[in-house]
């Protein structure tokens, strides 16, 4: 089932759960795994790297850059989003996007529902979080549990350089193709995330100014909607 999306941006409210989900791995301390040799020893050493950077993670805030690319269906053209604004995140499935350009709107969710607030058109989309909300790796991410090696296939660009690209293919049926990071092969660090939707469209989050660890408050978490705004209930996927 297809769920509506706010409006005027590039993704559907199921394409910020893998997101969250990457976020996570952005700041945090690594361990030393065993140095990359192959390519998939050097898939395996940086995913366990960044592995240990969201385990360490209990919440983060960063500003952020959404950059969409979205393919045009029938037709090589297609067209860029670009939105910026500030996200913080919780485990377990706790996240706020704030949204301030193009357009301000909020994406809030408790870690039961899921709230889409468009200020401009007084209307709030309210989704809930089942077990069928998203199949697969990224809930389970998005929930505190899961490993990358376990819940995905990873393959490995740019082994001997400064950075490494991780190409994340989930191992059940999901709502997205792949995940990327771009990463430090050393610490760890992510510096780049990627969701390629089941249509080729491509979301890239680039993270700045981040803090971690710091306890967000829980109410920013919550979402009442301000009077007179309309309320859309959408019903769990099937």
């Amino acid at each position: 089932m297809s769920r509506p999306a706010p409006r005027r941006r590039g993704m559907t409210p199921r394409s910020w759960l893998p997101i969250a989900l990457s976020l996570l791995a952005s700041s945090a301390f690594a361990a030393e795994p065993a140095a990359p040799g192959r390519a998939k020893d050097c898939a395996e050493a940086v995913a366990l790297r960044v592995q240990h950077h969201y385990d360490a993670v209990r919440d983060l805030r960063a500003r952020f850059v959404q950059t969409t690319q979205q393919v045009a269906l029938g037709s090589s053209g297609g067209g860029v989003l670009e939105s910026r604004g500030e996200v913080v995140f919780a485990k377990p499935g706790r996240m706020r996007w704030s949204y301030e350009s193009p357009a301000p709107s909020l994406v809030v969710s408790d870690g039961q529902t899921l709230w889409i607030y468009d200020p401009e058109a007084r209307e709030v989309q309210q989704l809930p979080l089942g077990p069928g909300f998203l199949s697969g790796a990224a809930l389970q991410f998005l929930l505190g549990e899961g490993k990358l090696l376990e819940d995905f296939s990873v393959a490995a660009q740019g082994c001997g350089g400064p950075e490494v690209r991780l190409v994340l293919t989930p191992r059940r049926d999901s709502q997205y193709e792949h995940l990327e990071l771009r990463a430090d092969p050393k610490s760890g660090a992510v510096r780049e995330t990627v969701v390629v939707d089941l249509l080729g469209n491509r979301t890239t989050i680039a993270l700045s100014e981040l803090r971690s660890n710091a306890s967000p408050d829980s109410a920013l978490f919550r979402f009442v909607p301000p009077e007179g705004t309309r309320v859309l209930s959408v019903p769990p996927a099937p």
